[in-house]
């Protein structure tokens, strides 16, 4: 076959397994097409596929595809963090910041201690650190990979739940917003490189500088036209970040933050964001699963995958009942708060892939990682769902006895 044939056979595989196995196995209420597609990723990796059909998946995923793949996936990633930037109104932060960054905060420090704890003992071992980490890089990324929320995926659950636009709905993404700026400003201060930290000094001002001529910019042009520029802008800020040693995802975060959803309007963005899923986000899934490796053995690396999810959940759950009694919260909504932001997701798969790019972990952490992302996610909605049902059946009962 020609590398042209074969990249469609890839991409026959990334397109119909997952769905078959979304549609005809009905798991949306355990695990989304998303979460369905990261998990046959990981199958479809060297770890499962690769173990089992060596030569087939050698002939289907030689080097030409997988170059090809990633190119699709690396702009598919831009384009869904540049989204999840934009997702984030500071505005609204802001106006209930007192609140907003006592939970954010602790919902973010809680878990941070947890994985920094459960790294720690990762770190007692070999074959988890990167090559080219610090022992405190892979410390802070591993704790900060388990105290990440996944604001785009918190999205479609809540939507799912039928929250997103209640009172409730609207404080968690007040609180995973403010946990998402934290996240991407710690990641920035891991990437940071003595050797360029020159070239980043430049980054970050020229950022600063151009983001008020492009804002200017943005609201002078007519809608059709800031769809274009909106693009320019995120390949420029993503060059940028890489050149000066950040991350193209960085970047890409950045690029997007600075943007107003008001620019675009809202059913447009959601369009944009629902198509980015459909035809980009699956090829990235892919090619996150076929950098999964199981070299140390998998119980070793289901262990791992384990004590994270420990960490993270247990973090999680900690920071939002402790927020929850210092700003009397009703019953049951610390816990239900606590497991929505313990939603990891794609931004957890990002982290990890950026700490992997950058030689902080290896690709057994990642591996491990990428588990505890997918734990995660699959555990939100069976233990949110039920507890909501209780909520609102305890306030009809005391709205009726009132």
């Amino acid at each position: 076959m020609s590398t042209t044939e074969i990249f469609l056979l890839a991409m026959l595989l990334i397109f119909v397994v997952p769905f078959l196995v979304w549609r005809l196995g009905r798991t949306d209420y355990i695990a989304p097409l998303a979460i369905v597609q990261i998990i046959m990723g990981i199958v479809l990796g060297p770890g499962v596929m690769g173990a089992v059909f060596p030569e087939y998946h050698k002939f289907v995923f030689n080097p030409d595809v997988v170059k090809t793949l990633n190119g699709i996936a690396q702009w598919g990633v831009m384009l869904f963090v540049m989204l999840a930037g934009i997702e984030l109104d500071l505005k609204k932060v802001w106006q209930f910041r007192g609140e907003s960054a006592t939970t954010a905060g602790l919902s973010l420090g809680m878990p941070l201690l947890f994985g920094c704890a459960a790294a720690f003992l990762l770190l007692g071992y070999q074959g988890w650190i990167g090559p080219k980490a610090a022992s405190w890089q892979f410390l802070l990324g591993t704790g900060m990979a388990c105290a990440v929320t996944a604001l785009p995926v918190l999205v479609l659950l809540m939507e799912k739940l039928e929250i997103l636009r209640q009172p409730m709905g609207q404080r968690i993404l007040r609180y995973a917003s403010l946990d998402d700026v934290a996240i991407w400003g710690v990641l920035a201060l891991i990437m940071l490189d003595w050797e360029r930290i020159g070239r980043q000094a430049g980054f970050l001002a020229a950022f600063t500088v151009l983001t008020f001529v492009f804002r200017r910019l943005m609201a002078r042009l007519e809608e059709s036209d800031r769809w274009y520029v909106a693009l320019i802008w995120l390949i420029a800020c993503g060059f940028g970040a890489d050149w000066a040693g950040l991350h193209f995802m960085v970047g890409a975060f950045l690029a997007g933050v600075v943007m107003d959803a008001d620019w675009f309007g809202r059913d447009k963005l959601d369009a944009l964001f629902k198509n980015v899923l459909l035809v980009l986000m699956p090829v990235f899934f892919l090619s996150t699963g076929l950098r999964t490796k199981w070299d140390m053995g998998g119980y070793a690396v289901f262990f791992a995958g384990g004590l994270l999810l420990l960490a993270s959940v247990a973090g999680k759950l900690a920071g939002a009942h402790i927020a929850g009694r210092l700003l009397r919260w009703k019953s049951g909504e610390a816990t239900i708060i606590g497991w929505l932001l313990q939603t990891k997701g794609l931004i957890e798969i990002i982290f990890a892939n950026i700490l992997l790019d950058k030689g902080i972990i290896t690709s057994e952490t990642f591996t491990a990682l990428l588990l505890m992302a997918v734990g995660s996610t699959m555990l939100t909605v069976p233990f949110v769902h039920p507890r909501l049902n209780r909520q609102e059946h305890r306030a009809l009962v005391e709205q009726a006895s009132s």
